[in-house]
């Protein structure tokens, strides 16, 4: 003869087992930043092209100097850039004909921070 399925009888009390986390939970304003840096380093190319600005030397590079390590058009970097820019993690300078991108301070931490604290 077959075993009967067992039933828990689930008192309010014993409903939930945990307390919730809601009020460590982020905000709206918040988290549309959070997912928009997250988005902008959800691509292998941007994540490339912000390693190579990050470890320069003199603290920043030119579109012209981030095509050829990224095997991209100048348009397509230029396109990636852009969204690494709206996100917060670089900013842009523009210098005559060619642009200039320089890591900000604090925006992946503070995006991984947001996670930690």
């Amino acid at each position: 003869m077959a075993a009967l399925p067992a039933t828990i009888d689930a008192t309010p009390e014993q409903a939930s087992c945990c307390a919730p986390a809601a009020d460590a939970m982020v905000d709206d304003a918040t988290a549309q930043q959070l997912a928009k840096v997250f988005k902008a380093l959800g691509d292998p190319n941007r994540i490339k092209l912000f390693s190579l600005i990050t470890a320069s030397a003199s603290g920043e590079m030119c579109v012209c100097d981030l095509t050829e390590p990224v095997g991209l058009s100048q348009p397509t970097v230029s396109h990636h850039m852009k969204l690494l820019v709206e996100a917060g993690l670089v900013t842009r300078e523009q210098r005559g004909k060619w642009a200039y991108y320089q890591p900000t301070t604090g925006t992946l931490a503070d995006a991984a921070r947001a996670f930690t604290a």
